[in-house]
């Protein structure tokens, strides 16, 4: 609600290591460990449903709750290089460039799910994890929300499972307003909006 400008582009949500949450609740966050990242993460990771004053405390918690147990990897093992390698697999996957190059764009237009899933697997080479809001009362179509990508230890793409408990929004990471995000239904069309209302 507090989100006046959104992006007009993909974000990054979190960099989450599986079956691990506030592994180390004494390892606080500090911003000043990433304050040359700073622009980037204004732009690339910003708090679309707070609007601290220091705008930090999206990062905060990704940080308490998944960053502490990333952290077991060398690679991830501070908040520098956490957050660093975040925003860093996010310009790899360039999933903004890789859907305007497949024609799908923001929009008032319904894509078909399977047209959208062939689209990222051709592109990647792997099975991205697709969240959608479900469609309104009275309406046919389901709203993309989050695309998710997996990674091996050495944080190289892999197929993301989809468990069978997922598919139910209870296990949704994120709520947008009252909704919640489920992984998307193949059948139904989605809409790929250019703000979310």
């Amino acid at each position: 609600n507090d989100c006046h400008d959104p992006p007009k582009y993909w974000t990054i949500h979190g960099l989450w290591p599986d079956r691990a949450e506030d592994c180390n609740r004494t390892w606080h966050f500090n911003v000043t460990e990433i304050k040359d990242l700073l622009s980037d993460m204004r732009h690339y990771w910003p708090d679309v449903l707070h609007s601290s004053l220091n705008r930090t405390q999206f990062w905060k918690h990704e940080w308490d709750k998944h960053g502490t147990c990333a952290a077991s990897l060398e690679v991830l093992n501070s908040q520098k290089k956490y957050f660093g390698k975040a925003l860093e697999l996010y310009q790899h996957v360039d999933l903004n460039g890789c859907l305007l190059k497949a024609g799908i764009k923001p929009g008032s237009t319904y894509y078909k799910m399977t047209d959208i899933k062939e689209v990222l697997t051709r592109f990647y080479g792997v099975t991205p994890k697709i969240q959608c809001l479900p469609p309104e009362e009275g309406e046919e179509a389901q709203t993309i929300g989050q695309i998710e990508f997996c990674f091996t230890k050495e944080l190289q793409l892999i197929n993301c499972t989809v468990l069978k408990s997922e598919s139910s929004p209870v296990q949704a990471h994120l709520k947008l307003g009252t909704e919640e995000l489920s992984v998307c239904n193949d059948t139904l069309p989605a809409y790929y909006p250019s703000e979310v209302q």
